[in-house]
């Protein structure tokens, strides 16, 4: 048997996400999350998609105490499924890893010194860099004769300049803490930007782009000639565009305002500005389909949410635009960027000018996969994109134990 597949991880704090791939035909076999790790009555949904087959659906409910037996409960339902033995199977696991911070450039083959550098960043991603490891070490212990892959959100982003990745502070600060920019979602960046150049059918290296990953949590990132130029998250992914919880940009000393006003602790305002921010935070609701239809039924914060939202958004493509000189494409790719024409039209709004203006009519249409939602006299390309991390990770694994 040929080893041709690619088990992608992503674990959580109290979940396992999880795709496997043939990379033979960079096709999706399956499918799963495993979620209430720990809980009274922890869920595992896997879903299998093999070819001339309809897709299958199991659901497993049951008491899985860690990640360790999660794991045991995912690897026997593919003993289960048609989709063959893991153990049999894999060519390698690429892992999900939030925060990489200057150490890593790439993915990753994971030893001993690897997994002590990724714990030593536990500090900069302290709700997902210690989960991550966790489903590393879990990973390890099940498969342990196959190559194991860490790839890093922040990897994209280690082309930044130092102008941009730098902040204002001492610069013992950096020296000692490396407090920096760091930038995330880049697994998806690069992705996209690669997609875009292929629909364009123009090379990667000839294109300046700006790609907005729009959902939960939103990023733009200005990419130059195949490479991270700036990107709108920071030190954490807390900096930037209006998200679904968390508040993006703000001035800093409304944080110490906010201690001596309300006395709230340091651990207090980070939770309110991760968690209770945002959309949630102007208007009740984080997901942006119920902002929308909150918004049309009249409710004057929903409103207000969507407008914060497209504004913030606008002025990064400003931003950006000055920043490289010159802008060839717009994607819009993540859950809301892929799927709501109103989000899209009023980011791009009023933006004329620039050679940036969407036609109504194709935007609202939509097509499946990557389609075009310009205007026929707009200087910019502006694409819709479907993002596919787990695939990214999938072939940059591959593409790291070959090499």
């Amino acid at each position: 048997m040929t080893m041709k597949r690619v088990l992608v991880l992503n674990s959580g704090s109290s979940s396992i996400k999880y795709q496997l791939f043939d990379m033979v035909t960079r096709v999706r076999l399956a499918n799963g999350l495993l979620e209430r790790i720990g809980e009274q009555q922890s869920q595992l949904t896997h879903e299998t998609h093999l070819e001339k087959l309809p897709s299958e659906v199991s659901v497993v409910e049951q008491t899985i105490a860690d990640h360790r037996e999660g794991m045991q409960l995912i690897t026997n339902i593919f003993e289960d499924s048609k989709t063959e033995s893991l153990t049999r199977s894999l060519l390698g696991v690429g892992h999900r890893v939030v925060h990489g911070g200057e150490s890593f450039r790439g993915p990753t083959l994971i030893n001993d010194q690897v997994m002590d550098s990724i714990r030593k960043l536990n500090p900069l991603a302290p709700l997902h860099n210690p989960a991550n490891v966790m489903g590393i070490e879990v990973s390890m212990s099940a498969f342990p004769e196959v190559p194991q892959v860490a790839v890093f959100d922040t990897a994209f982003h280690q082309t930044l300049p130092p102008v941009a990745y730098h902040y204002a502070l001492p610069y013992h600060l950096y020296e000692q803490y490396r407090i920096r920019r760091y930038g995330f979602h880049g697994t998806s960046h690069h992705y996209v930007a690669k997609q875009v150049a292929a629909y364009l059918e123009r090379p990667l290296e000839d294109l300046n782009m700006i790609v907005l990953h729009l959902g939960s949590g939103a990023s733009a990132t200005a990419i130059s000639k195949g490479h991270s130029r700036d990107t709108s998250m920071g030190l954490t992914p807390l900096a930037g565009l209006v998200m679904g919880t968390r508040s993006g940009d703000l001035d800093p000393a409304i944080i110490f305002h906010l201690g001596e006003a309300t006395g709230k602790s340091v651990a207090e305002i980070n939770q309110l500005l991760n968690q209770q921010s945002g959309l949630k935070g102007i208007c009740g609701v984080n997901d942006m389909r119920e902002v929308l239809e909150m918004a049309d039924a009249g409710d004057e914060l929903a409103r207000l949410a969507v407008e914060m939202f497209t504004y913030r958004i606008k002025k990064y493509l400003g931003a950006y635009y000055a920043v490289m000189g010159r802008l060839d494409a717009i994607a819009f790719t993540g859950g809301i960027g892929e799927n709501s024409a109103e989000i899209r039209y009023r980011s791009c709004d009023g933006l004329d000018a620039l050679g940036i203006t969407v036609d109504r009519q194709r935007n609202a249409k939509g097509q499946p996969g990557s389609f075009e939602i310009q205007s026929s006299d707009a200087h910019v390309k502006i694409l819709v994109v479907q993002t596919n991390e787990e695939l990214e990770i999938a072939e940059q694994t591959m593409d790291c134990i070959k090499g």
